[in-house]
Protein backbone atom coordinates (compact mmCIF):
# COMPACT_ATOMS: atom_id res chain seq x y z
CA UNK A 1 0.00 0.00 0.00
CA UNK A 2 1.00 3.58 -0.97
CA UNK A 3 2.43 5.60 2.27
CA UNK A 4 0.22 8.33 1.27
CA UNK A 5 -2.81 5.41 1.35
CA UNK A 6 -1.26 5.16 5.02
CA UNK A 7 -1.26 8.12 6.21
CA UNK A 8 -4.65 8.95 5.38
CA UNK A 9 -6.19 5.87 7.19
CA UNK A 10 -3.90 7.58 10.13
CA UNK A 11 -5.52 10.47 9.42
CA UNK A 12 -9.30 9.24 9.35
CA UNK A 13 -8.11 7.23 12.61
CA UNK A 14 -7.49 10.88 14.41
CA UNK A 15 -10.98 11.76 13.82
CA UNK A 16 -12.60 8.76 15.00
CA UNK A 17 -10.91 9.43 18.21
CA UNK A 18 -11.41 13.09 18.40
CA UNK A 19 -15.57 12.47 17.92
CA UNK A 20 -15.40 9.70 20.38
CA UNK A 21 -13.20 12.11 22.88
CA UNK A 22 -15.81 14.77 22.34
CA UNK A 23 -19.84 13.68 21.41
CA UNK A 24 -20.26 10.03 22.34
CA UNK A 25 -23.61 10.60 21.32
CA UNK A 26 -22.70 11.37 17.76
CA UNK A 27 -19.83 8.90 17.77
CA UNK A 28 -22.78 6.32 18.75
CA UNK A 29 -24.91 7.12 16.11
CA UNK A 30 -22.42 7.72 12.91
CA UNK A 31 -21.81 3.89 14.34
CA UNK A 32 -25.14 3.39 11.75
CA UNK A 33 -23.28 4.29 8.61
CA UNK A 34 -21.72 2.40 6.42
CA UNK A 35 -17.62 2.58 6.57
CA UNK A 36 -16.81 4.78 4.14
CA UNK A 37 -19.54 7.63 5.21
CA UNK A 38 -18.56 6.95 8.60
CA UNK A 39 -15.34 7.99 8.27
CA UNK A 40 -15.98 10.90 6.15
CA UNK A 41 -19.31 12.09 8.84
CA UNK A 42 -16.22 11.82 11.26
CA UNK A 43 -13.51 13.48 9.45
CA UNK A 44 -16.27 16.60 9.28
CA UNK A 45 -16.90 16.42 12.88
CA UNK A 46 -13.19 16.58 13.64
CA UNK A 47 -12.69 19.51 11.46
CA UNK A 48 -15.67 21.61 13.29
CA UNK A 49 -14.52 20.45 16.61
CA UNK A 50 -11.14 21.89 16.04
CA UNK A 51 -12.42 24.85 14.28
CA UNK A 52 -14.60 25.40 17.83
CA UNK A 53 -11.68 24.68 19.90
CA UNK A 54 -9.88 27.64 17.90
CA UNK A 55 -12.66 30.12 18.25
CA UNK A 56 -12.07 29.57 22.15
CA UNK A 57 -8.98 30.95 22.43
CA UNK A 58 -9.59 34.23 22.62
CA UNK A 59 -5.91 36.02 21.98
CA UNK A 60 -5.08 34.10 19.29
CA UNK A 61 -8.22 32.72 18.04
CA UNK A 62 -9.26 35.31 14.75
CA UNK A 63 -5.33 34.72 13.65
CA UNK A 64 -5.53 30.95 13.96
CA UNK A 65 -8.72 31.11 12.75
CA UNK A 66 -7.61 32.47 9.86
CA UNK A 67 -5.12 30.38 9.35
CA UNK A 68 -6.90 27.53 9.07
CA UNK A 69 -9.50 28.57 6.78
CA UNK A 70 -7.11 29.09 4.13
CA UNK A 71 -5.36 25.63 4.58
CA UNK A 72 -8.93 24.13 4.50
CA UNK A 73 -8.64 25.48 1.33
CA UNK A 74 -6.02 23.40 0.24
CA UNK A 75 -5.92 20.14 -1.92
CA UNK A 76 -5.63 17.50 0.77
CA UNK A 77 -2.33 16.25 -0.72
CA UNK A 78 -0.75 19.36 0.87
CA UNK A 79 -1.81 19.01 4.05
CA UNK A 80 0.02 18.42 7.05
CA UNK A 81 -2.56 18.42 9.79
CA UNK A 82 -4.34 15.00 9.69
CA UNK A 83 -7.18 16.36 10.61
CA UNK A 84 -7.22 18.81 7.37
CA UNK A 85 -6.31 15.90 5.33
CA UNK A 86 -9.34 13.66 6.19
CA UNK A 87 -11.06 16.43 5.85
CA UNK A 88 -10.18 18.01 2.51
CA UNK A 89 -10.29 14.15 1.34
CA UNK A 90 -13.55 13.86 2.43
CA UNK A 91 -14.70 16.98 0.63
CA UNK A 92 -13.38 16.43 -2.55
CA UNK A 93 -14.25 12.83 -3.01
CA UNK A 94 -18.12 13.46 -1.85
CA UNK A 95 -18.22 17.09 -3.58
CA UNK A 96 -19.10 19.25 -0.69
CA UNK A 97 -19.31 22.67 -1.87
CA UNK A 98 -16.77 25.34 -0.26
CA UNK A 99 -19.38 27.87 0.11
CA UNK A 100 -20.85 25.87 3.21
CA UNK A 101 -17.18 25.71 4.81
CA UNK A 102 -16.74 29.31 4.36
CA UNK A 103 -20.47 30.12 6.38
CA UNK A 104 -19.48 27.74 8.67
CA UNK A 105 -15.81 29.66 9.55
CA UNK A 106 -18.07 33.18 9.20
CA UNK A 107 -19.93 31.69 12.02
CA UNK A 108 -16.76 30.72 14.32
CA UNK A 109 -15.60 34.33 13.44
CA UNK A 110 -19.06 36.05 14.56
CA UNK A 111 -18.07 34.47 18.54
CA UNK A 112 -14.61 36.10 18.42
CA UNK A 113 -16.36 39.62 17.42
CA UNK A 114 -20.39 39.08 19.13
CA UNK A 115 -20.95 38.04 22.57
CA UNK A 116 -24.58 38.97 22.76
CA UNK A 117 -27.72 39.12 19.90
CA UNK A 118 -30.48 41.15 19.98
CA UNK A 119 -32.99 39.19 18.59
CA UNK A 120 -34.22 36.07 17.38
CA UNK A 121 -33.59 36.64 13.86
CA UNK A 122 -29.92 37.43 14.60
CA UNK A 123 -29.52 34.45 16.34
CA UNK A 124 -31.11 32.23 13.57
CA UNK A 125 -28.49 33.36 11.48
CA UNK A 126 -25.80 32.66 13.76
CA UNK A 127 -27.51 29.04 14.15
CA UNK A 128 -27.58 28.82 10.22
CA UNK A 129 -23.84 29.39 10.16
CA UNK A 130 -22.66 27.17 12.63
CA UNK A 131 -24.73 24.58 12.31
CA UNK A 132 -27.38 24.37 9.11
CA UNK A 133 -24.14 24.44 7.16
CA UNK A 134 -23.53 21.01 8.79
CA UNK A 135 -26.58 19.88 7.94
CA UNK A 136 -26.31 20.45 4.63
CA UNK A 137 -22.71 19.26 4.24
CA UNK A 138 -23.63 15.81 5.92
CA UNK A 139 -26.28 15.92 3.07
CA UNK A 140 -23.86 15.41 0.70
CA UNK A 141 -21.89 13.36 2.31
CA UNK A 142 -25.56 10.87 2.75
CA UNK A 143 -26.87 11.76 -0.63
CA UNK A 144 -30.48 11.85 -1.71
CA UNK A 145 -33.09 8.84 -1.42
CA UNK A 146 -32.74 8.69 -5.19
CA UNK A 147 -29.47 7.91 -4.73
CA UNK A 148 -27.86 11.81 -6.32
CA UNK A 149 -26.65 14.57 -4.66
CA UNK A 150 -29.86 16.44 -5.53
CA UNK A 151 -32.35 17.97 -3.05
CA UNK A 152 -35.61 19.58 -3.28
CA UNK A 153 -36.34 22.66 -1.87
CA UNK A 154 -38.25 21.43 1.08
CA UNK A 155 -35.56 18.76 2.03
CA UNK A 156 -33.12 21.64 1.77
CA UNK A 157 -34.65 23.91 4.20
CA UNK A 158 -35.64 20.75 6.49
CA UNK A 159 -31.86 20.53 6.91
CA UNK A 160 -31.66 23.99 8.01
CA UNK A 161 -34.36 23.84 10.67
CA UNK A 162 -33.01 21.17 12.34
CA UNK A 163 -29.60 22.78 12.45
CA UNK A 164 -30.91 25.42 13.84
CA UNK A 165 -33.06 23.43 16.12
CA UNK A 166 -29.74 21.33 17.10
CA UNK A 167 -27.59 24.74 18.34
CA UNK A 168 -30.31 25.97 19.97
CA UNK A 169 -30.47 22.94 22.28
CA UNK A 170 -26.46 23.09 22.54
CA UNK A 171 -27.21 26.88 23.50
CA UNK A 172 -29.82 26.13 25.82
CA UNK A 173 -27.40 23.55 27.12
CA UNK A 174 -24.64 25.51 27.70
CA UNK A 175 -26.20 28.59 28.83
CA UNK A 176 -23.66 28.60 31.96
CA UNK A 177 -21.08 27.34 30.39
CA UNK A 178 -20.77 30.53 27.98
CA UNK A 179 -21.20 32.77 30.73
CA UNK A 180 -17.94 31.98 31.77
CA UNK A 181 -16.74 32.74 28.28
CA UNK A 182 -18.79 36.63 28.34
CA UNK A 183 -21.28 35.26 25.58
CA UNK A 184 -25.14 35.28 25.79
CA UNK A 185 -26.77 33.80 23.22
CA UNK A 186 -30.72 33.84 24.55
CA UNK A 187 -31.52 36.82 22.50
CA UNK A 188 -31.66 40.21 24.93
CA UNK A 189 -35.50 40.59 23.45
CA UNK A 190 -36.43 37.09 24.82
CA UNK A 191 -35.03 38.03 28.20
CA UNK A 192 -37.07 41.23 28.42
CA UNK A 193 -40.17 39.61 27.32
CA UNK A 194 -40.18 37.73 30.66
CA UNK A 195 -38.68 39.76 32.72
CA UNK A 196 -35.67 38.26 33.56
CA UNK A 197 -32.76 41.05 32.42
CA UNK A 198 -29.14 40.42 31.72
CA UNK A 199 -27.93 41.19 35.32
CA UNK A 200 -30.33 38.28 36.10
CA UNK A 201 -29.15 36.28 33.86
CA UNK A 202 -24.96 36.91 34.83
CA UNK A 203 -25.99 35.88 38.36
CA UNK A 204 -27.54 32.61 37.53
CA UNK A 205 -30.78 33.32 39.36
CA UNK A 206 -33.41 30.35 38.34
CA UNK A 207 -36.64 32.01 39.59
CA UNK A 208 -39.86 31.74 38.16
CA UNK A 209 -39.38 34.32 35.04
CA UNK A 210 -36.30 32.39 34.24
CA UNK A 211 -38.33 29.31 34.28
CA UNK A 212 -40.83 30.46 31.94
CA UNK A 213 -38.33 31.93 29.48
CA UNK A 214 -36.66 28.50 29.30
CA UNK A 215 -39.89 26.61 28.85
CA UNK A 216 -40.71 29.00 25.87
CA UNK A 217 -37.43 28.25 24.47
CA UNK A 218 -37.23 24.79 24.97
CA UNK A 219 -41.03 24.71 22.98
CA UNK A 220 -39.97 26.57 19.77
CA UNK A 221 -36.86 24.24 19.58
CA UNK A 222 -38.88 21.25 20.17
CA UNK A 223 -41.32 22.55 17.14
CA UNK A 224 -38.57 22.72 14.93
CA UNK A 225 -37.18 19.08 15.57
CA UNK A 226 -41.44 18.33 15.29
CA UNK A 227 -41.51 19.62 11.84
CA UNK A 228 -38.99 19.05 10.20
CA UNK A 229 -36.85 15.80 11.46
CA UNK A 230 -39.79 13.47 8.85
CA UNK A 231 -37.39 15.17 5.89
CA UNK A 232 -35.09 12.45 7.05
CA UNK A 233 -36.82 10.13 4.87
CA UNK A 234 -35.19 12.12 1.64
CA UNK A 235 -32.07 11.16 2.63
CA UNK A 236 -30.38 7.48 1.08
CA UNK A 237 -31.78 4.86 3.89
CA UNK A 238 -28.48 4.04 4.88
CA UNK A 239 -27.64 7.44 6.14
CA UNK A 240 -31.46 7.45 7.97
CA UNK A 241 -30.96 6.11 10.97
CA UNK A 242 -27.79 7.90 12.05
CA UNK A 243 -29.64 11.18 11.34
CA UNK A 244 -32.31 9.86 13.15
CA UNK A 245 -30.02 9.22 16.40
CA UNK A 246 -28.17 11.84 16.03
CA UNK A 247 -30.96 14.15 16.12
CA UNK A 248 -33.51 12.62 18.33
CA UNK A 249 -30.41 11.78 20.80
CA UNK A 250 -29.97 15.52 20.99
CA UNK A 251 -33.67 16.50 20.97
CA UNK A 252 -33.73 14.23 24.33
CA UNK A 253 -31.28 17.13 26.02
CA UNK A 254 -34.26 19.83 26.01
CA UNK A 255 -36.28 16.86 28.62
CA UNK A 256 -33.16 16.77 30.53
CA UNK A 257 -32.65 20.53 31.02
CA UNK A 258 -36.50 20.53 32.21
CA UNK A 259 -36.06 17.58 34.45
CA UNK A 260 -33.03 19.80 36.05
CA UNK A 261 -35.72 22.39 36.98
CA UNK A 262 -33.88 24.33 34.44
CA UNK A 263 -30.72 24.66 36.30
CA UNK A 264 -28.73 25.01 33.26
CA UNK A 265 -25.95 26.99 35.81
CA UNK A 266 -24.85 24.10 37.77
CA UNK A 267 -26.12 20.66 35.26
CA UNK A 268 -25.07 20.00 32.75
CA UNK A 269 -28.21 18.37 30.62
CA UNK A 270 -27.32 15.32 28.62
CA UNK A 271 -28.17 11.17 28.57
CA UNK A 272 -26.63 8.35 30.21
CA UNK A 273 -25.13 5.68 28.01
CA UNK A 274 -27.72 3.30 29.20
CA UNK A 275 -30.78 5.87 28.41
CA UNK A 276 -29.28 6.42 24.95
CA UNK A 277 -29.40 2.74 24.44
CA UNK A 278 -33.12 2.32 25.15
CA UNK A 279 -34.02 5.27 23.28
CA UNK A 280 -32.40 3.16 20.48
CA UNK A 281 -35.43 1.19 19.42
CA UNK A 282 -37.86 3.80 19.75
CA UNK A 283 -35.61 6.05 17.54
CA UNK A 284 -35.53 2.89 14.79
CA UNK A 285 -39.01 2.97 14.42
CA UNK A 286 -39.66 6.70 14.37
CA UNK A 287 -37.18 6.50 11.39
CA UNK A 288 -39.38 3.80 9.69
CA UNK A 289 -42.21 5.29 10.57
CA UNK A 290 -40.94 8.37 8.55
CA UNK A 291 -39.94 6.57 5.48
CA UNK A 292 -43.60 4.68 5.10
CA UNK A 293 -45.22 8.06 5.35
CA UNK A 294 -42.81 9.61 2.60
CA UNK A 295 -43.48 6.57 0.34
CA UNK A 296 -46.96 6.83 0.92
CA UNK A 297 -47.04 10.63 -0.22
CA UNK A 298 -44.63 9.94 -3.02
CA UNK A 299 -47.88 7.21 -4.16
CA UNK A 300 -50.39 9.65 -3.84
Amino acid sequence: MPLQNIDLDLAYAQCARVTRQHSKSFYLATDFLPRAKRKAIRAFYAFCRVTDDIVDVPRTGLIDLQEWRLAARQRASTQTNPVLQAWTDTQMRYAVPQQYIEELMDGCELDLQVNRYESFQQLRRYCYLVASTVGLVSMHIIGAADGSNQFSSDTTHSAIELGIALQLTNILRDIGEDLTRGRIYLPLEDLDAFGYPEPMLCDRQINDPFRALMQFQIARTDTLYEQHLPALAQLQPDGQMAVGAASLLYRGILGKIAENDFDVFNRRAHLSGWEKLLRLPGIYLKVRQFSREQKQNTQV
